[in-house]
């Protein structure tokens, strides 16, 4: 198979694709030639047979330039691909639909987010097939859709010998830094859980995106300062994606209070590293099965999540390893990279 990906970015420093740079190389394994069209790249190490375009961001160019760039590229390379694999931008279905379906050319769109958006149904026309994370990560009703889990390298995030042990309980969360991620219940559970004199640390990792997202940023260093969770709490800011493996070898719990109900990439890492999770996150229930009365809680329940906390905290090492490691063999059964990609390929 020669497969066309369009994506956003690959750049393997990126805090939030930088997944995918993995993802590309998983493909170039089981594919003869794999082209790969961007919006904007950055570094990479990739195998011969993967070919990196580029519309252009990182050279500043207009949208004018992208948009000239994206048929020219689609154009030029058309003896180089037989199928489309579009990650997450359905806009480039739109754009490119109508000439790839001249051409014969199978198209399919990765989509694992609980937004409908007007775009997305307008190419779940388009599209030959829609690959997706859970029965949640893509919430409109069509036969096109298949849920084929995600695709997280197992095998490069658990390292046992980083494990580190702390002075203090190490809660971890990553993500982008969004009202969506609802940072306000772990800042008001770690302040219930530093009232009852827990020694607890939490590090969030993650950067804002947009100006809005800097100004919550802001706000949410404001609350941390109004009720002096300085020492407790600590922004550490964005991380390359292959410096989250060890970020997560240093935790003792993850939690997420994500409110979209797509199955976050991030919480399937943590499970892989063997770490016990806490979620709000309805997507969730489903993967990790009888665990799901311990470890979930109700969104912006701040109160629940920190009795949840001590009630992890209160566990033995053995006791959490357990739970850590059923985890990631739930991750490696069902979302490991190389079974996702069989799944993408047979699919398509």
């Amino acid at each position: 198979m020669k497969l066309l990906i369009l994506t956003q970015t690959v750049d393997n420093k990126d805090d939030v694709l930088g997944f995918m740079h993995g993802w590309i190389a998983g493909f170039a394994k089981k594919c003869e030639r794999v082209t790969v069209v961007c919006l904007k790249s950055g570094k990479y190490c990739l195998p011969d047979n993967v070919r990196v375009l580029s519309l252009g961001k990182e050279r500043r160019k207009s949208r004018i330039a992208y948009l000239f760039n994206f048929y020219k590229h689609i154009w030029q390379n058309r003896q180089d691909y037989d199928k489309v694999f579009v990650h997450m931008n359905y806009e480039y279905i739109i754009l490119g639909a109508v000439y790839w379906r001249i051409l014969r050319k199978k198209v399919a769109l990765w989509y694992a987010h609980g937004y409908v958006p007007i775009g997305l149904r307008i190419a779940e026309k388009l599209t030959h097939v829609i690959f997706t994370s859970t029965k949640s990560g893509c919430r409109i009703d069509s036969i096109k859709i298949k849920v084929v889990g995600q695709g997280i390298d197992v095998d490069g995030i658990k390292n046992d010998k980083l494990r580190i042990k702390n002075n203090r309980f190490k809660i971890i969360t990553i993500g982008r830094i969004s009202p969506s991620k609802d940072y306000e219940t772990l800042i008001r559970a770690a302040e219930a859980l530093v009232r009852q004199n827990a020694k607890v640390k939490v590090d969030i990792i993650g950067g804002p995106g947009t100006p809005g997202q800097k100004e919550y940023l802001g706000k949410l260093r404001e609350m941390v300062k109004e009720k002096k969770l300085e020492d407790a709490i600590n922004f550490r800011g964005s991380l390359p994606n292959r410096e989250i493996a060890p970020a997560l070898n240093e935790a003792d719990l993850f939690v997420n209070m994500g409110l979209t109900g797509s199955l976050d990439k991030a919480i399937l890492e943590a499970m892989a590293a063997g770490l016990p999770i806490l979620t709000c996150n309805e997507a969730l229930e489903d993967v990790i099965g009888n665990y799901s009365g311990r470890l979930m809680y109700k969104k912006k329940d701040y109160m629940e999540l920190s009795e949840k906390i001590k009630y992890i905290m209160g566990l033995s090492s053995e006791e959490r390893a357990k739970i850590g490691n059923d985890l990631r063999e739930i991750v490696a059964k069902d979302h490991s990279l190389s079974d996702f990609i069989d799944k993408i390929l047979a699919g398509l």
